[in-house]
């Protein structure tokens, strides 16, 4: 019985690296995980849904203007939906501290959404040229930080402090 090797070659613009072989992300990532181990930290659960609710958002517009064929569209919005309900989280291993623009954690969103469309619609799916089609990662990355906020006020601190409230009111 052959043995699954432990990692795969991917291309990119700067050559040849190594990725662990059942990653869903690609080269970029694997750069910046290299690149930059900083803290040993990776981005909240939040915010990771947030990027993905964002790409499938892009994707969905994209698509409607004609920038993206429908079907390549809807893989990503199925893999974005996947990735918002957390369950690929182990494939975004970029630290929280990268560069202010968070490229890093934008293009680990593209990858894994590309790898995870790429499987469903049994075609490519590019990371850039489709999953980030019309965005940049000085506008994602933001709105993620934002959406991902609002959603911490809404889900767990507005509840905290209901919760709070009521307690003091019961003393």
């Amino acid at each position: 019985m052959t043995e699954q090797p432990q990692f795969r070659t991917e291309h990119d613009s700067m050559g040849d690296v190594q990725v662990p072989y059942d990653a869903k992300y690609r080269a970029q990532t694997q750069r910046a995980v290299e690149n930059f181990p900083i803290s040993g930290q990776r981005l909240e659960r939040a915010h990771i849904e947030a990027l993905a609710r964002i790409k499938a958002a892009a994707a969905k517009v994209n698509a409607r203007l004609g920038v993206l064929e429908e079907p390549l569209a809807q893989a990503v919005q199925d893999a974005a939906a996947e990735v918002a309900e957390g369950r690929w989280d182990e494939h975004f291993p970029v630290d929280v501290f990268q560069t202010g623009s968070g490229t890093s954690s934008n293009m680990n969103t593209n990858e894994v959404l590309a790898t995870l469309a790429t499987e469903r619609l049994g075609s490519p799916v590019h990371p850039n040229d489709h999953v980030n089609a019309s965005q940049s990662s000085n506008d994602v990355f933001p709105s993620s930080i934002h959406i991902a906020a609002t959603s911490a006020v809404v889900h767990d601190l507005v509840p905290a402090l209901e919760h709070l409230a009521a307690s003091l009111e019961r003393k």
